[in-house]
């Protein structure tokens, strides 16, 4: 009887531990994903739900109409601004990140992201798309909370058919139409985590230039009156309705939908002259039309289908907000600028005070407080160098009537508080052009020539020194390009050359410089590069992609701390010069 009653006791534990072990794994699969998806250089007016009727945006449209839009949503101007903003809740200045190229785009190590908090949740994190803050680690994606990544890290690609991208730490071969390859990235790395949360971060390139589209979408508006860029970026728009329409169909397959919160919105203004609801401004400008996107949140079940808030909201309530849906605390150390708009998104009818809402541009290679802006509920005031601006946005919502001069105590009020802001956000200066090097995590370093200084006879192929760009020169003696870099700790470093030349060329000395230290190497071969066939719709202002030769120059020995890097040639060839892509630093 008592062996009896001991079997019956232990039947009743491994029962009620079957049904603890289901629970426990229940809940674990109840916390809800994250589908984050952002578009780029796409503005308000450029979905077919805000009046666009060349556009067919269909699914980016049904998350809109399943979940809540927020009607005046704001972010930076530019791409990489917004992009540090929404990963961390805080104004872009306050994150190092000024602008978009040149190192500016870099975001400090110490911010934590969205991908950091989550992760430490027991979140899975992926990105697929384009990172924009940061090309080496820590600074780069896989550093910054993020443990899968296909995509790139600079502020544009070169190609969008069948091109290399980044896949974790490693470039690998892609076939298929850029939007398409990442679109099937973000799928697999849904499928792949299925079983647990995860934030699924999808920064999509498109229509951002070079404006390349496959034919099917491009034909569409072929004999539209419009520009033929306008045709390739409504069709790449088009193309990337379709992706998003796969995203929903994977969730619903998988059976995920009803958990999962997907949040949709663009990262800028327009990259051109198009519909966008007659507002003033496109991308870079800090009026209206520069920095007001599309915003949508849906999570079925938790937000009121076709619901809408008419507060202000910017790119840096995001994060307040997932973390407060998804009761995720708040690091110590995290000090938002932005607020979680969950008392709005629930309708609580809680009191909601005015509030401002900051943007700005760096403009003239130098940190200055205009051009920039302010808008609250009412009004936008402009920051610019000629004067100030003051427009009533409920009565000129196209910003036709600048009544600065008959409001002199608001302009004077407005600032006042714009130049604290200023203050406060660029206390710590923005992030230097420096570049880390030395990490077990990220044994090569590329050097790029954007962020090079360079004199005399150095310049950029295409002018404007974007991503991808490269430095033609060392016709002279006196020509040379200079890299800040620091070392993070001591070690052997193999340093390699990307380059192109002419036979006339070759024999020319080329020498690295660090310190006390020189590598001094004639070059022994020529290298002509082809410029990689590019189906553009129209002329380019980025850098082609091209092949380039690979020279090596040699090993060296470098101590933990900051050094300058030079490059430089001997001899005077003016009409034999070197192209010089970029600087390999590899640790042995």
């Amino acid at each position: 009887m008592k062996v009896k009653k001991l079997n019956i006791i232990i039947l009743w534990i491994m029962i009620l531990s079957v049904f603890t072990t289901v629970g426990c794994s229940q809940r674990a699969v109840e916390k809800p994903n994250i589908v984050l998806i952002m578009i780029d250089d796409a503005g308000w007016g450029d979905l077919n739900s805000n009046g666009n009727s060349w556009v067919t945006t269909p699914n980016i449209d049904q998350i809109r109409k399943d979940g809540l839009t927020v009607n005046r949503f704001y972010v930076s101007p530019l791409c990489a601004p917004t992009r540090a903003s929404l990963l961390t809740g805080r104004y872009h200045l306050r994150t190092g990140t000024a602008s978009v190229t040149r190192g500016l785009e870099t975001m400090r190590t110490e911010e934590i992201t969205v991908a950091e908090i989550l992760r430490d949740a027991g979140y899975a994190t992926g990105i697929f798309g384009k990172w924009h803050n940061g090309a080496h680690y820590p600074e780069n994606a896989m550093g910054q909370g993020f443990s899968e990544f296909t995509g790139f890290s600079a502020g544009h690609w070169t190609n969008y058919f069948n091109t290399k991208l980044q896949h974790n730490n490693e470039m690998v071969d892609t076939k298929g139409y850029i939007t398409d390859v990442l679109t099937d990235a973000a799928l697999g790395f849904i499928e792949k985590n299925k079983s647990e949360p995860f934030l699924c971060y999808i920064p999509y390139n498109a229509p951002h230039g070079p404006f390349q589209v496959p034919d099917k979408y491009y034909n569409k508006y072929k004999e539209v009156d419009i520009s033929n860029q306008d045709k390739a970026i409504y069709g790449m728009i088009d193309n990337l309705d379709d992706n998003i329409g796969r995203v929903l169909d994977k969730l619903e397959q998988l059976k995920l939908t009803n958990n999962t919160i997907i949040v949709f919105l663009s990262d800028n203004g327009p990259n051109s002259d198009r519909y966008n609801g007659d507002m003033k401004g496109k991308k870079g400008s800090v009026n209206e039309g520069g920095v007001r996107v599309p915003f949508f949140i849906k999570w079925p079940g938790h937000i009121e289908k076709g619901s809408e808030i008419d507060k202000i909201a910017a790119h840096i309530d995001v994060l307040p907000t997932l973390l407060d849906l998804l009761g995720v605390k708040v690091p110590e150390k995290v000090r938002f600028d932005g607020k979680s708009l969950v008392p709005l998104i629930q309708n609580k009818n809680e009191e909601w005070s005015e509030r401002s809402i900051f943007s700005h541009t760096y403009k003239n290679n130098k940190l200055q407080p205009a051009p920039g802006a302010i808008r609250n509920s009412k009004y936008r005031f402009i920051v610019d160098e000629n004067g100030n601006e003051l427009y009533d946005m409920e009565l000129d919502p196209e910003q036709k009537v600048n009544i600065a001069l008959s409001e002199p105590k608001l302009v004077k009020d407005f600032a006042v508080q714009y130049k604290n802001w200023f203050t406060d956000v660029t206390k710590e200066g923005i992030r230097s052009e420096i570049t880390k090097i030395g990490y077990d995590q990220s044994p090569v370093t590329e050097l790029f020539t954007p962020d090079v200084s360079f004199k005399n006879g150095v310049i950029y192929n295409s002018g404007n020194g974007y991503a991808h760009d490269w430095l033609l020169g060392w016709g002279n003696t006196s020509d040379k390009a200079d890299w800040t870099i620091e070392v993070v700790q001591d070690g052997t470093f193999q340093i390699d050359l990307k380059y192109n030349s002419s036979d006339g060329f070759v024999g020319r000395v080329i020498k690295v410089v660090v310190d006390n230290q020189v590598l001094s190497k004639k070059l022994d071969k020529s290298y002509l590069g082809k410029v990689i066939s590019s189906p553009d719709r129209v002329q380019r202002i980025e850098a082609y992609e091209k092949d380039w030769g690979l020279f090596n120059m040699g090993i060296l020995e470098l101590k933990k701390g900051i050094h300058k890097l030079s490059i430089q040639t001997e001899g005077n060839t003016k009409a034999e010069k070197l192209e010089l892509k970029s600087l390999l630093i590899t640790k042995n």
